[in-house]
This record gives C-alpha cells, sequence and structure tokens, in this order.
C-alpha cells in the first residue's frame, strides 16, 4: 500500500486518470452546454440573461467547496504534519482561485442589465471578493516565501483565517439587506428552481468539478515531479 505513495507511482496514477476524467469532462460539459444554452427555458423576467447562471452558480459554488477543503486540510497539516496533505491543499488552491475570479466576474455581467451597475459593494459579492483575497494571500505565501516548513505553516493558517468567511458568504443574504437573491438552491428546504433549469445547473456543476479536478491533478504531478526530481523516494 505505502508503495503507492512513492512519487513515481503517484505519477503514473495520474497520468492515466487525467486521459479518463478528461474524456468524462468533454461528454459532461457538452451536455451541459446544450441543456443550459439550447434546451433550458428562458427566465419570464431575465429572459436569455438568466443563462449566465449556469456558469455563475457551479463557479461560485466550486470555489467555496475548495476552499472549505483547503481549509480543513490545512488542520490536518497543522496537527499531522503530514506533507502530503500540504502539496494538495498547495494544488486545490489554483483551480478554486479561478472559479473564484470566474463567479465575481459572470457575476458583474449578469449584475449590470439585472441591478443597473456592475458591481455593488453587496454583502454577498463583497465576501466573495474577500474569499480572493484570501486565495491570493494562500497562493502568494507559497512564492514569498523561502523555507518550505515556513510556507506550509503561513498558508495554512491563511486558509484555517479564511474559513470564518464561508458562512458568512453563504448566509450573507439571509443576514443583510443585499442586492442579491436568495438561494434558490437548497439541500434541507423546498427548492425554488424549476427542474428544467434545475437539470443543467447539476450537470454544468459536475462539468465544473470534473475541470478542477483536472487542473488538480496537472499541479500536483508537478509538484510530485519536483520531488521525484530532488531524489525523494516517498512523500
Amino acid at each position: 500500500m505505502l508503495n503507492y505513495l512513492k512519487p513515481k507511482n503517484l505519477i503514473k496514477i495520474i497520468n492515466k486518470s487525467q486521459k479518463f476524467i478528461f474524456i468524462i469532462f468533454l461528454v459532461v460539459i457538452s451536455i451541459g452546454l446544450v441543456e443550459a444554452l439550447i434546451l433550458s427555458p428562458e427566465d419570464y423576467k431575465q429572459s436569455d440573461t438568466v443563462r449566465i447562471m449556469y456558469v455563475h452558480v457551479p463557479a461560485a459554488w466550486i470555489s467555496l467547496g475548495i476552499f472549505s477543503s483547503i481549509a480543513f486540510l490545512s488542520f490536518g497539516i497543522l496537527v499531522f504534519k503530514n506533507k502530503n496533505l500540504s502539496l494538495i491543499t498547495k494544488s486545490l488552491a489554483p483551480s478554486g482561485f479561478v472559479f473564484n475570479i470566474i463567479a465575481l466576474v459572470t457575476g458583474s455581467i449578469w449584475g449590470k442589465p439585472t441591478w443597473g451597475t456592475w458591481w455593488a459593494w453587496d454583502a454577498r459579492i463583497t465576501s466573495m471578493l474577500l474569499l480572493s483575497l484570501f486565495y491570493l494571500m494562500f497562493l502568494l505565501s507559497w512564492r514569498v516565501t523561502d523555507k518550505e516548513d515556513k510556507a506550509v505553516k503561513i498558508s495554512s493558517y491563511i486558509a484555517i483565517i479564511g474559513l470564518i468567511n464561508v458562512p458568512i458568504i453563504k448566509f450573507s443574504v439571509e443576514w443583510w439587506t443585499t442586492l442579491h437573491q436568495p438561494s434558490s438552491v437548497n439541500i434541507f428546504t423546498e427548492t425554488s428552481i424549476h427542474s428544467s433549469m434545475l437539470l443543467p445547473l447539476g450537470i454544468m456543476t459536475a462539468a465544473f468539478a470534473l475541470f478542477s479536478l483536472l487542473i488538480f491533478l496537472m499541479k500536483y504531478n508537478t509538484e510530485l515531479i519536483k520531488i521525484k526530481n530532488k531524489g525523494l523516494d516517498r512523500l
């Protein structure tokens, strides 16, 4: 079992799985785009503008999910001093940051016809912007620090502190008066969005999740190659 933790073995597994995941991603994103752009109905108020939702919402969900994962893994890093966990968090961050920016940009584009402005210092929007700053600080902590152990600690503390912002993003539309609409999709309560829109939203979310997995595997693979080139036989 421990042999699988050797960088050279992990690299082989990742290289094989990437091709398989990429094919699945192409199939899912193709179905999702057809559902979102062609088959799903227009909104009775926003018309075709509502189709931005199929990019904006999944990007926001993936961004929040990745940062939450990084934060919880960071607890494990500080407690167990596990090098592999730090490689995983380091590899997760780029895709999370990309999706965070996508969520902000598409939200701005959606906001112009809906609210009449590209940007508003709304609680949900501002807290999402704050999330991008935590992502940026996390990524920069690996670049500005020469010592790896120090970078691991700093990045872990940043992620754990940033976790406080996640529930603020989630409940901001309930805690404050905001321009942003309340959540239409709820796990524990009734979902207000129609199934004809919920289906493409779910498919696009799955496609984005697969794409983020591909970015993660590419980054993780790069980190493993660096370790292998240093002559280290095990993580």
